[in-house]
């Protein structure tokens, strides 16, 4: 081996996916996908991107929005209209509010982790 071979290690690069298809999308809200296809109608800014045949393909920012409709939908009991109505007229804040939630619910998890693993 050269001096280059023994002294850098090969790190895989990581490859992000750009598009994720509506199936993708349903199964990480544990939904199912004619209700994103619904809320794409009732919702203007959920746009995916077509496909020549017509298949939605969603970008982290469309996933995002989704996560953002799930949560005032399905989490805090919204209605359809009253979640149009947060994300029209306050979006910022509705987007920061769901992040600061995600985050926590992040740290509550990893918290659970931790507690499991002091119990074994």
């Amino acid at each position: 081996q050269s001096l280059f071979e023994q002294s850098v290690p090969y790190k895989e690069p990581k490859i992000e996916k750009v598009f994720f298809t509506i199936s993708e999308v349903a199964e990480q809200f544990n939904v199912k996908p004619s209700l994103i296809r619904y809320w794409e109608n009732q919702f203007d800014v959920l746009k995916p991107h077509k496909n020549k045949k017509g298949n939605r393909l969603f970008t982290k920012d469309d996933k995002e929005l989704v996560g953002l409709i799930f949560h005032l939908v399905k989490e805090l009991g919204l209605t359809l209209k009253g979640a149009q109505k947060k994300i029209n007229e306050n979006r910022e804040e509705t987007v920061n509010n769901y992040e600061i939630v995600k985050r926590l619910q992040n740290v509550r998890q990893q918290l659970k982790e931790i507690s499991d693993e002091l119990e074994e």
